[in-house]
C-alpha cells in the first residue's frame, strides 16, 4: 500500500526537497518519486501555485544548449514549510494514537516511580 500525499502535504514535500537545494522540474520528479508515488503533471500545476503564492521563484540556466528552469524556495516558502512541519508533527501524532493505541496499564506503568508533582 501506498499513500500519495496531495494538498497541504504535497507542498511541504516540495518545499523540503527545495530547502536542500534549487532543483529543475524533472529532477524534482525524481525526489519526490524516491519516497512517494507522483507524476510530473502532478507536480507542475503544485509548482505554478507555489510560485503564484510566493513560496517559490524560477531561474533559468543554461544546460546542453537550452535553458532548464529551475525552482528555489523562498523565505516566504521557508516560513511556509516550518509551519507545514509542524502542522504535520501534530497530524501524524493523531494518526499515530488511532493506528498504535496506548494499551491501558502502559501509561500507568511509564509513569510509576515518576514524583508526583504536588
Amino acid at each position: 500500500m501506498s499513500f500519495t500525499p496531495s494538498g497541504a502535504l504535497l507542498d511541504g514535500c516540495v518545499l523540503a526537497v527545495l530547502s536542500r537545494e534549487d532543483a529543475y522540474g524533472y529532477m524534482l520528479t525524481q525526489s519526490l518519486q524516491a519516497v512517494t508515488p507522483i507524476s510530473e503533471s502532478t507536480l507542475y500545476p503544485v509548482l505554478r501555485r507555489l510560485q503564484k503564492d510566493a513560496y517559490l521563484e524560477t531561474y533559468d540556466s543554461p544546460y546542453a544548449g537550452r535553458n532548464r528552469r529551475y525552482y528555489k524556495i523562498t523565505d516566504e516558502g521557508k516560513h511556509k514549510l516550518t509551519h507545514t512541519i509542524e502542522e504535520w508533527v501534530q497530524h501524524k501524532e493523531m494518526i499515530d494514537s488511532l493506528l498504535f493505541p496506548r494499551a491501558e496499564g502502559e501509561l500507568e506503568e511509564e509513569t510509576e516511580g515518576e514524583p508526583d508533582d504536588e
